[in-house]
């Protein structure tokens, strides 16, 4: 196969959780332009829906759907809709994630770390049960989890400064346990003819700009990344198309870091 073609994901099916989301657009956008049909889920389905026309006026194929990873009739629903509207789905990226009730340990209450848990760790399983049941009887299939930074190494509180802000602990503990979910399914499922990798991506510039703007901590972040910068809208597309395609047929289990060096230290 050429090199270029082994990026090419025509004919494939993907479903993109938190799709319309901050690290969700440029995903879906990397998917689509590689020749993926995308469909772009979360709970605001008329923001999926939008997104996903976005991409079909560029002549992309994509779709929005509802979806809440609270809810298990809901994801069963997904899948159910997906597979009879395409037949089968090939690429699940589990991009979603809440931070409602996260805080540091002194703040933190049982209701906001259940309902955190919620989310992004029961969700997080039961999506990717349902969607590995049809990869296993297709014997075929990709999963891609978007972790972060912070389930690399420990958040670096000094960064912050005198702003206030914080890393959560449950966003710690929740990334850190996606590491090890990749790891599992990967292992399990290999020679069903799955694969599972991360990608833990670093602060997210657009993300930060739109929330904060410039302030003393997106200033120590630059000065303590060895590219000097946050990850751009762009960044995360080559590590996705290349994690989704046959250009990593040979990669499993992998945490791939898109952080700019941060971890590198």
């Amino acid at each position: 196969m050429h090199t270029l073609d082994m990026f090419r994901l025509d004919g494939r099916v993907a479903v993109v959780t938190g799709g319309a989301g901050l690290y969700g657009r440029p995903i879906c956008r990397a998917l689509a332009e590689a020749g993926a049909t995308v469909v772009i889920a979360s709970r605001d389905a008329a923001a999926c829906q939008a997104a996903a026309d976005g991409l079909a006026c560029e002549g992309m194929s994509a779709v929005g759907m509802s979806l809440d990873l609270g809810d298990e009739a809901s994801i069963r629903a997904l899948v159910d809709r997906v597979v009879g509207d395409f037949g089968r789905i090939d690429i699940l990226v589990n991009n979603a994630v809440t931070r409602h009730g996260m805080a540091d340990l002194d703040k933190l209450t049982r209701e906001g770390w259940e309902e955190a848990q919620r989310i992004n760790a029961t969700g997080l399983m039961l999506i990717t049960q349902a969607v590995v049941a049809g990869m296993l009887a297709q014997g075929s299939g990709n999963i891609i989890n978007i972790g972060s930074i912070q389930g690399a190494v420990g958040p670096h509180f000094p960064v912050y400064g005198s702003t206030g802000m914080t890393s959560p602990l449950n966003y710690t503990y929740d990334k850190w346990a996606m590491v090890g979910f990749t790891k599992w399914v990967a292992n399990r499922y290999g020679r069903e003819g799955i694969r599972c990798n991360c990608i833990s991506p670093g602060g997210y510039g657009p993300g930060v700009a739109e929330r904060i703007g410039e302030n003393e901590f997106t200033e120590n972040y630059r000065g303590l990344t060895p590219l000097g910068r946050f990850c751009g809208e762009d960044d995360i597309k080559g590590a996705m198309v290349y994690l989704a395609s046959n250009a990593s047929a040979y990669v499993t289990g992998h945490n791939l870091m898109v952080d700019g060096g941060w971890t590198s230290w």
